[in-house]
């Protein structure tokens, strides 16, 4: 018995790789994101008495209308773009669910799909068991921009779908209107779908997100997925949302059907709690998010390593020029096993030989608390023998 070629190419994730030498060594993790403090009791409660109601059974394959409605709401107030809940919103568990199921509804085997690199590892996942082609452009750190070069260099006449990230995992980019100008170009001109990835959206720092469907000519052919993940840090929960035209919808249910078919009943509750959130929530959380950010960064350079500028997400990634490590994976594992922090190699999210090969990322989704122990082991190399 032997497993089929699709997935004989896939090992072990690296995050979960990363995870498990962080626990063997009793180091600070700040590869995997996601956060050490828990999601909001408002939420939590909603999800509750949603249980105790008898809430329990399987929910509409396509989520709770109720839920559908709010996210349509919360779209078109934040992006000007009005989605009909019915047939454009799709709720399913977690935004890589969607992801996947929008990419084998809608590519064929032999076509390509174009993505930015570095990309979310389950981008290439979802394209290569779908039978399609990776194509990447190639963002280079420490900005991380998106030129017209490189997404012309990336699309050719196979091309069926371009995946954009916003704000951008790994790099904590995020896109001008300029860069999304490009992708909204060769999507119109080639009549190409755009899976947009925006469940970072609200952690911004500096320039306000823009989501691409809002540019125009992009809403009849942008789906958007987001998630209570991230914003909400109920990593656990995997309660995510695609909005976009009916059509792409339509293709993208008839997988999600045969895949999860319906998300958790209880906890699409607690979402339409999250999703009622006054502004303000959204303002601590970015408030909280930057001053964690801001520790991380002191740190990283307190410990002389480079740490890149980071606008959105809660990613910042690091050269590490100054000391003698040949490759990403050699000084993550350095870090892990002999500092006692945790990063991710980001070579791992690289299609390019050598890529990401330079720099490690670190996640700030921690208690101040836990940053605090991480920079203080991080200290540690300043003064290391493995300096240049």
């Amino acid at each position: 018995m032997r497993p089929a070629t699709r997935t004989a190419m896939f090992g072990t994730t690296i995050f979960t790789e990363m995870t498990r030498l962080a626990n063997e060594h009793g180091a600070v993790n700040l590869a995997q994101g996601f956060p050490d403090f828990d999601g909001p009791e408002f939420v939590k409660e909603a999800a509750k008495r949603a249980i105790d109601a008898g809430h329990n059974q399987y929910a509409p394959m396509a989520g709770l209308p109720a839920l559908a409605e709010r996210i349509a709401r919360d779209v078109a107030a934040r992006t000007g773009v009005v989605r009909e809940p019915s047939t454009e919103v799709l709720i399913g568990c977690g935004a890589t669910e969607l992801l996947f199921d929008a990419v084998l509804a809608l590519t064929e085997p032999g076509d390509e799909v174009v993505m930015l690199e570095p990309f979310y590892d389950s981008y290439l996942a979802a394209v290569r068991l779908a039978g399609a082609t990776p194509r990447v452009v190639r963002l280079s750190p420490p900005a991380f921009e998106l030129t017209r070069d490189a997404l012309a260099a990336a699309v050719s006449d196979r091309t069926r779908l371009i995946v954009v990230n916003q704000p951008h995992n790994p790099s904590g980019r995020v896109f001008t209107r300029a860069e999304l100008s490009l992708v909204a170009e060769v999507a119109r001109a080639r009549d190409l779908p755009c899976l947009s990835d925006e469940v970072y959206d609200r952690l911004v720092y500096a320039r306000p997100h823009l989501s691409p469907s809002s540019l125009e000519g992009m809403a009849e052919r942008t789906m958007v997925f987001g998630s209570l993940s991230k914003t909400y840090s109920l990593t656990g929960w995997r309660v995510g949302w695609v909005t976009g035209p009916r059509e792409l919808v339509a293709a993208t249910r008839a997988a999600h059907q045969f895949v999860t078919f319906t998300t958790p009943a209880p906890l699409q509750h607690g979402a339409m709690a999250a999703l009622d959130a006054p502004p303000e929530y959204y303002g601590r959380l970015v408030d909280d998010y930057r001053a964690r950010r801001d520790l991380l960064v002191a740190a990283l350079a307190e410990a002389e390593l480079e740490p890149f500028a980071c606008d959105g997400a809660y990613f910042v990634c690091a050269g590490f020029s100054r000391f003698a490590f040949d490759d990403d994976v050699a000084f993550a594992r350095f870090l892990t096993a002999e500092i006692g922090v945790a990063a991710i190699p980001p070579s791992a999210f690289h299609l390019t030989p050598g890529g990401g090969r330079s720099y490690v990322r670190f996640t700030f989704a921690k208690q101040q608390a836990t940053l605090a122990r991480a920079a203080e082991r991080l200290r540690a190399l300043a003064g290391s023998a493995r300096r240049r």
